[in-house]
């Protein structure tokens, strides 16, 4: 079973290397990865902690972290909509940081219909 350090210098490393950082305030990072985790154990895929899963790997793909929504998250507001992937400016504070970022997933996608 992977910790939240281990998960923390996986992803540090591997994102990185494509443009995303983790949010500078390693405490809130902690705890989404801790969310992660649970995710993963509860479901067994790590879903973002910030939206709901449905439990059915299929429907929730978009949402397997790191979401499809983050690139473009980061590129528009400087954040991800939980704000654990982060820019490099936005870390830097060159840019604002207190910027909202409005839910992405299409709210079909967020209310699965059984």
């Amino acid at each position: 079973m992977i910790n939240v350090e281990q998960l923390y210098e996986m992803l540090k490393k591997t994102q990185e290397a494509k443009g995303f950082f983790f949010n500078r305030d390693k405490k809130k990072v902690f705890d989404l990865l801790e969310g992660l985790i649970t995710n993963r154990e509860r479901h067994g895929y790590m879903c973002c902690p910030c939206r709901l899963a449905a439990a059915d790997r299929d429907w929730d793909r978009d949402i397997i972290c790191p979401c499809v929504y983050r690139a473009p998250d980061v590129e528009e507001y400087g954040s991800c909509y939980c704000a654990l992937y982060v820019s490099q400016a936005w870390n830097e504070g060159t840019i604002a940081t207190d910027a909202y970022v409005p839910e992405r997933r299409p709210l079909e996608r967020i209310f699965k219909q059984t």
